[in-house]
């Protein structure tokens, strides 16, 4: 067990002496010289101030502001990675697994940035609705880009039609009376918070169902895109997850730890 560059502990390896050999009297972390008492975890020892930090970091955060700031990373996250996604989408024309994978990775990175380097199960879920969102958005995109494309064809068509005498003729719009303006107005200004709150809802429910829609529209294909879905959350998912530590002790110097 280390403490990374940057700060963050990592618990996959034990700094050795010079020798080649582990010390055993002294941190496996900080390599602070044991006074009378060391801690273990998972068959390593460490001080006492190393195994509190080890516990704090091995710990899920309860505060809100964490769940907060690492939902806020992770949404700026999905919203580039959706981004880059429709991107490739569009410019390629087919779906790279490796852009859903990579989207994975900073919604996860994001969310690790906001819980500063923490991880739990809530953030692994957080995480992973993210990515399956940011897939869904970058497909709410191409969706909309389509809708939009022929209607704004049909538009400039409409405009540009010549009449009978073989001039277009400029369209005129009718002044509704005064009355009957000045309630649209009222009516428009008190439903517009309204529709806009309904129009939001919507769309978020859309680019949630659009990836289920996209699957099973193009099946036996489909499933090839539902696998990279999938591989992109799992990445996500792993890369939020609290690591699994055991600390036990104190031990007096010379007493063996306790198995298990």
């Amino acid at each position: 067990m280390t403490s990374a560059p940057d700060g963050e502990l990592q618990f996959e390896s034990v700094v050795p002496r010079a020798d080649g050999t582990a010390d055993a009297t002294a941190c496996a972390i900080c390599h602070t010289r044991f006074d009378a008492e060391y801690f273990d975890v998972n068959g390593q020892q460490i001080c006492r101030a190393c195994s509190e930090r080890v516990a704090f970091h091995s710990s899920t955060p309860r505060e809100m502001r964490t769940l907060l700031r690492a939902g806020l990373a992770g949404v700026v996250a999905a919203v580039l990675g959706a981004v880059l996604y429709f991107a490739v989408l569009a410019i390629s024309g087919f779906e790279v697994g490796l852009v859903a994978i990579a989207i994975g990775y900073m919604v996860g990175y994001g969310v690790r940035i906001g819980t500063r380097g923490r991880g739990g199960r809530r953030f692994q879920v957080l995480a992973l609705l993210l990515t399956y969102w940011a897939v869904g958005l970058a497909y709410s995109s191409l969706a909309i880009k389509e809708m939009v494309s022929p209607r704004a064809a049909d538009a400039s068509a409409s405009i540009s039609r010549p009449q009978s005498d073989g001039a277009a003729q400029p369209v005129t719009p009718e002044t509704p009376p005064s009355g009957t303006a000045r309630t649209l107005n009222e009516e428009h200004g008190s439903m517009t918070g309204g529709r806009f709150l309904i129009g939001l809802t919507q769309l978020l429910a859309f680019t949630f169902v659009l990836p289920v829609l996209v699957i099973a529209g193009s099946m036996p294909g489909g499933l090839i895109s539902g696998a990279i879905i999938v591989f992109g959350m799992m990445q996500a998912w792993k890369m939020t997850g609290a690591p699994v530590v055991t600390v036990t002790g104190p031990y007096r110097i010379g007493a063996a730890p306790a198995a298990g």
